[in-house]
């Protein structure tokens, strides 16, 4: 099972990063967790952030947020829109169902056939 988080939006932030006080570089990124297994793809309601800076090139973590950025990020938290939960199964799915529900109907047409 291959789990990874897909970049859905990056915002740049116009606030002063608290490491090289650069008012740049900052940028906020909304990442959502994406699975796929043998059997399916899936999105789900799992939504992480990150916020680095491009100027100085490090993470910002929130201990580091000034009161500034911490009201931009709640400000963006409400207007994200994550893409909505989705499962979409692959063909191996289907084709493993489609042979389970054949193998059950010969069964149970073998048993009232002998009866």
């Amino acid at each position: 099972m291959a789990e990874r988080l897909i970049t859905i939006k990056t915002v740049n932030l116009n606030n002063n990063c608290p490491e090289c006080f650069s008012t740049k570089g900052l940028q906020l990124t909304f990442k959502q967790r994406f699975i796929e297994t043998s059997f399916y793809k899936s999105i789900t309601q799992e939504v992480s952030t990150e916020m680095n800076c491009t100027v100085c090139n490090t993470p910002i973590y929130p201990a580091r947020w000034t009161d500034d950025i911490e009201r931009v990020f709640e400000y963006q938290m409400k207007a994200f829109q994550p893409k909505k939960a989705s499962k979409k199964y692959k063909s191996l799915f289907w084709i493993l169902i489609i042979a389970g529900i054949a193998v059950i109907t010969a069964v149970i047409g073998l048993v009232a056939y002998k009866l």
